[in-house]
C-alpha cells in the first residue's frame, strides 16, 4: 500500500506551539511538509503567476498570525487549503473589481465598482446558476453547497453530515462542477 502524501503531525503537540514562537526548524517542517499542498490548492484556480505566487505567501502569513489560534496539528493541512482558496478567491475579486489602469493617460477612473448593468447581469447569471444546482441529484447539491459556501465545510463534516466517504468527495466534485458546466453551457449566452 503507497505511503499518504501528507503523515498526520498526530503526536508532535510541540510544533504549533513552536511554529507560533517562530521557531525556524518548525517553519521548516510546517513548510516542507504542506508546500504542495498549498500549491496545488492555489494552481486549481488558475491565477497568473504572480497573483499565485502573492496568494501562496498570504497562507504562509495568515498562518504565521494565527498558529497559536490552531488549537490541532492534524487539522493543519485542512486549515492551510481552506485559506490558500480563500486567498485566492480575495485575488481574483480584488482584480476582477481593480478596473483598467489608466495611470500612462494621465486619465482617472472615477469608480471602478460595477455599475446598475453589470449588477443586474450579475444577478441574473446567479439566479442561473442557483437553477442549474436545483437540477442536481441531492448529493451533489448538498456537496456544492457545503463546499462553496460562505463557510466552507471541512471533508470529516461532508462525509459525517452528507454521508459520502472522504475518499469519494474529490470525484463526486468534479463530477458535480461537469454537470454545472454541460448544464451551464447550454443554458444560454448569460451564463457563459
Amino acid at each position: 500500500m503507497p505511503a499518504p502524501l501528507l503523515a498526520p503531525l498526530e503526536g508532535d503537540d510541540t510544533l504549533l506551539p513552536r511554529l507560533s514562537r517562530g521557531e525556524p526548524t518548525a517553519w521548516r517542517e510546517v513548510v516542507t511538509r504542506y508546500e504542495r499542498l498549498v500549491r496545488a490548492r492555489v494552481r486549481g484556480f488558475r491565477l497568473q503567476p504572480a497573483d499565485a505566487e502573492d496568494a501562496v505567501a498570504a497562507t504562509w502569513l495568515r498562518l504565521a498570525q494565527n498558529a497559536g489560534r490552531i488549537q490541532h496539528a492534524e487539522r493543519l493541512a485542512g486549515w492551510l487549503s481552506t485559506v490558500a482558496g480563500r486567498e485566492c478567491l480575495r485575488l481574483l475579486d480584488r482584480s476582477a473589481h481593480a478596473g483598467i489602469p489608466v495611470e500612462d493617460v494621465g486619465l482617472a477612473v472615477a469608480d471602478a465598482s460595477p455599475g446598475p448593468e453589470q449588477c443586474a447581469l450579475d444577478e441574473d447569471i446567479a439566479r442561473e446558476v442557483r437553477a442549474v444546482v436545483a437540477t442536481l441529484p441531492r448529493r451533489r447539491r448538498l456537496l456544492i453547497a457545503a463546499l462553496f459556501g460562505d463557510e466552507a465545510w471541512s471533508y470529516d463534516r461532508i462525509s459525517a453530515d452528507i454521508g459520502i466517504p472522504t475518499g469519494s468527495i474529490g470525484p463526486t466534485r468534479a463530477r458535480a462542477l461537469g454537470q454545472l458546466r454541460a448544464a451551464l453551457a447550454g443554458a444560454g449566452p448569460a451564463a457563459g
